[in-house]
Order: structure tokens, then sequence, then C-alpha cells
């Protein structure tokens, strides 16, 4: 099944490219689930149909679903209750009842990060469109599954959990107190589900699908996206400028330099950006979203590769190709620690894992070119094989 991410800066309209795109696919013969990330149903408006925590079919082979972030925070907390009763109950803590709960902070990130994994697992649809937050939120939220595992590593390592059996001796010989046994298989039920939803967003048949209004503002938040895309290595299907003016508005004094930011905008993203026009109103049902003509899915995506240059024959190192258009020299920090690498581009951060060759090796440096980060390894000769 593919996966089609939807995002753009807030106000842009990815919501209603989110349902025109589905709906197209649906009426091309493809089975496609919508996925709605928002608490409010604005998915529901652009359809023209309710949607809920209750899969909803809008139309032949379109079925949609905006799952309750409430609900599913109060059933994690009701287990997290019942799995840790002991400790509660040597505490003294008393229970929190589900009428009393109020969902925290990234309950509804994990909501949707649950039923991205549910949905793709399901395999009852050839195509899964989601409408994810507005870009800022939505990087945020699918660099969270990286980032709790690896927290989670460090937290609760392998080779601890691989220990449970002789907790009670180890807690006896070291005098402390050691994990009890719920706290391991959480961790490694955790673990499991936030690495079923990396696999879904390493996925090759998963991309990225921009949607900004052509603009000063909506450049800028494209660049931006971009950059954070493929610090994550998610490719991008397209990009939709979506509410475009008719060129004949250019005549009307209040339009004229709207359409003349959008020309230049347009002409700046070239042939990579998919027009939407702007219908005058905002698009509510079937009619009003097929009027809109949104881009068709395209067949396969491009995956980000991060390639390794042998270049040890001619100038002795290793070149690391990692791909960051619009990236700024002056906003890139790299810092190598152990046997990962640290790398800062604008606002974004991720630390990544070092490809097994370039493990044995020392960073020799690092230029950018052309909106591509290189990074030189040199071979640690302590640590590099030795050849006869």
């Amino acid at each position: 099944m593919r996966t089609l991410l939807i995002t753009g800066p807030g106000g842009s309209g990815r919501t209603t490219v989110a349902a025109a795109t589905a709906q197209r696919a649906a009426a091309e013969g493809v089975r496609t689930l919508l996925l709605g990330a928002d608490r409010t149903d604005t998915l529901g408006a652009a359809l023209g149909v309710r949607t809920g925590p209750t899969p909803v079919t809008v139309a032949p082979r379109l079925t949609a679903w905006r799952p309750d972030a409430d609900a599913g925070f109060r059933d994690d907390l009701a287990g997290f209750q019942d799995r840790a009763a002991t400790v509660l109950d040597l505490l003294g803590a008393s229970r929190l009842d589900p009428e009393e709960v109020t969902p925290l902070p990234g309950a509804e990130e994990l909501t949707v990060l649950r039923a991205l994994r549910d949905a793709a697992l399901a395999e009852a649809h050839d195509l899964l469109v989601v409408d994810l937050p507005p870009a800022p939120q939505a990087l945020a939220l699918l660099a969270l599954p990286e980032e709790l595992r690896r927290y989670l590593r460090r937290l609760l390592p392998p080779e601890r959990q691989a220990a449970r059996a002789l907790r009670p001796m180890l807690g006896r010989l070291a005098g402390v107190p050691m994990p009890a046994e719920w706290l391991y298989e959480t961790t490694a039920r955790w673990d499991t589900e936030l690495a079923a939803v990396e696999a879904v967003l390493a996925d090759r048949g998963t991309c990225v699908r921009l949607v900004a209004e052509p603009g000063p503002a909506g450049a800028d938040a494209i660049r931006d996206a971009r950059l954070g895309l493929a610090l994550r290595a998610l490719p991008v299907e397209s990009l939709v400028a979506n509410r475009v003016l008719p060129e004949d508005s250019a005549d009307d004094g209040r339009l004229g330099r709207l359409v003349t930011q959008q020309r230049k905008t347009l002409e700046e993203w070239g042939a990579a950006a998919r027009p939407v026009a702007h219908l005058g109103h905002d698009p509510r049902g079937a009619d009003d979203l097929a009027a809109l003509a949104a881009p068709a899915v395209n067949p396969a995506g491009s995956p980000v590769e991060w390639p390794v240059a042998d270049r040890l024959a001619s100038d002795g190192v290793l070149v690391w190709h990692i791909p960051l258009p619009g990236a700024v020299r002056d906003e890139l920090d790299l810092i190598r620690r152990g046997d990962e690498l640290v790398v800062t581009a604008g606002p974004f951060r991720r630390i990544v894992a070092l490809p097994s060759v370039l493990r044995r090796c020392t960073v020799d440096g690092a230029a950018l070119r052309d909106g591509e980060l290189c990074v030189r390894f040199a071979p640690d000769p302590a640590l590099w094989p030795r050849t006869r």
C-alpha cells in the first residue's frame, strides 16, 4: 500500500487538497483511506460528510477516518494503571477515573501515529492519504517515532532487558531496586509499536505532498519544509500551489499585486509546482473537490538516498552525501558522538546512526555544495582492517 502524507503551512488549504486527492484516487478505481488528524471536523466539512472515530464510507472506494485522541489517551492511561497496579498500591496512589482524565499535550500526535500504523498494517486499501497538521507540527510528529525509540534504548538498553530474568539476583547483588517486570514489558511493547510506525515512514511507498499558496510566505514555508523532510529522508511527491488566481485578475486593482506575487513564486517553483485554481469560495462537497482538479498521485516515489562514496584510492577518504536542499552554511552544525552523527540544519536536528563502514573512521571535514552536505571520513588506523 502507498502512503501519501499531506502537509503545508497553516491556512494553505492542505485539508481540502487531501480530500480532493483522496476523492480523485477513489474515482480512478483506487481503494483509498483518508486519515484526518484535526480535533475538529475540518475534513468532514471539505468532504460534505461527518467524520469521526468510526470509519465512514464517503464514496465508492473512499473511506474517511478521524481517530479520537481523547478516547485513545484514556484507554492508554487505564492500561498503564492496570499494569502498574502493584507499584501504585505500594505508593498509596489513588487511581484516576476515565471521566476525570484530560488528554495531555502529545496525545493527539501519538493517536495519529498509532492510526497511521494500524491503517498501513490492515492492508484493506491501496492508498492511504494522511491529512497531517501544519508543516512545523507535522515535521515534529514524523520525527517522534525515531526519537522516542532512541530515548527508550538509552533509558532501558536492550542488554538490560535481556537480563530481566536475573532481575531479583542482580537487585540483591547491586543493593538497589531493579526495574519491575511490567516496565520491561511496557518498554518492549512501545518499542515494537514505534518500530512499526518507523517502518511505514521508511517504506519506499511513503512520500509527502506539500501544499502552499504561492507567495513570499508560502515560499519560505516550503523551503523550510523541504529541508526538514530531507533531514528525515522523506521524499516529496509533489508541490501543490493552492488557490492560484486567474491571470485576468491582474487587471483588478485589489488583486493585481497578489497575482504578481503568485506569478513570481510559481516561476521560482518551476515545473515542480502543480497549480490548483482558486474556486472563489471555500470548497465543500464532492462537486467542489472535483472542480479543484487535484493532481493525481504519482505511481512511484523517489526515495531519498544518503550514499557513501568510496574515494579511498584517490583521496584517502569516504564521503557521506546527505541531501539538504535549502540549507544555509551558517545554520549547519555537525557533531560526531560515538557511532552517531548529530546533524543540525536551520531549525531541524537529527541524530543518525553512522553506516557501519564509517564507524571505523574519523571525521575529516565537511562541505555544503548545491544543497548537499558532503561529510568526509578518514579510516582510523586502529580500527580499519589491515591489508596484506
